[in-house]
């Protein structure tokens, strides 16, 4: 297997795990606590192995970009779930992010891509969006998907930027979840007050589970960019909505119409365009 093949590997695994967190944060009763007890348990998972890392000093610049990025990430996704269920705002706000990504990453950072990794992201994102324009949508729901969308762009390609810079991935990945796990993590607690004690009495566990899986969804994420190139990665990563559709249907009781089945095809034939130009 090649360096371009264990990064497609990695993040499909990315990919999977990211809708089974995704899941957990929308079926939790207030969304920002539900976001602060997996970010912290997220942190507390990473502590022993920060002094076993090398300080990723080169990336922190790269790293505070993004920190303060997820920040309004994590805003606005938690709005798209309060306006809409996960079978519609999810696939809008990754829907978005691809195109906007692979721009950024071509344009601002020169990073190549060939017509097959331009066909496979077109069919991706056109495939996502169908899924979740599949039925009415409001101006408030669709707004803070698509803002969704746009953060996300913005995190993939400061963090790609960032592991690379980084002494190893190990490093900015430890670094990355410590730092903002106590600082995001910490800021959503303070914000929610009480409602984040009863939360995390009732919530703890499926929390934790979520902690863990959010390390291994974005951290392979990471790995795999360090490995690979963005465009191709970060619309592969997008095929986390087979998962998150799959799931809101049968964990969710979520209904899905013939269009948004039609866009899962779309998505997975363009996942298959992106892992053949690799």
């Amino acid at each position: 297997m090649n360096l371009s093949q264990t990064a497609s590997a990695m993040i499909l695994t990315s990919g999977a795990a990211h809708a089974v967190v995704n899941a957990i944060l929308k079926s939790g009763r207030d969304k920002m606590s539900s976001r602060a007890l997996i970010d912290g348990f997220s942190a507390l998972i990473v502590l022993p192995a920060i002094f076993f890392v090398p300080i990723p000093r080169a990336a922190f610049g790269w790293m505070a970009g993004s920190w303060v990025d997820h920040v309004l990430y994590l805003i606005c996704l938690i709005k798209a779930f309060e306006a809409a269920d996960m079978s519609v705002a999810y696939p809008i706000a990754r829907g978005a992010a691809p195109v906007l990504a692979a721009s950024l990453a071509v344009l601002v950072f020169h990073e190549a891509a060939s017509w097959m990794v331009a066909v496979g992201v077109a069919l991706v994102s056109a495939g996502v969006l169908t899924v979740g324009l599949g039925r009415k949508v409001t101006p408030r729901a669709l707004f803070w998907a698509l803002a969704t969308g746009v953060t996300i762009a913005v995190y993939t390609v400061l963090d790609a930027q960032g592991v690379r810079a980084a002494p190893s991935a190990p490093s900015y990945i430890v670094w990355f979840f410590f730092s903002f796990g106590v600082g995001i993590g910490g800021l959503f607690a303070i914000w929610r007050g009480p409602v984040f004690i009863l939360e995390a009495r009732s919530q703890w566990k499926p929390g934790l589970i979520a902690g863990a899986l959010s390390i291994v969804t974005y951290g392979l994420a990471l790995w795999a960019f360090r490995l690979g190139a963005t465009p191709r990665l970060a619309a592969l990563r997008e095929t986390s909505i087979l998962f998150g559709v799959g799931i809101a249907v049968v964990f969710l009781k979520e209904r899905v119409t013939a269009a948004r089945l039609a866009g899962v095809g779309a998505i997975a034939a363009g996942a298959m365009v992106l892992l053949a130009s690799g």
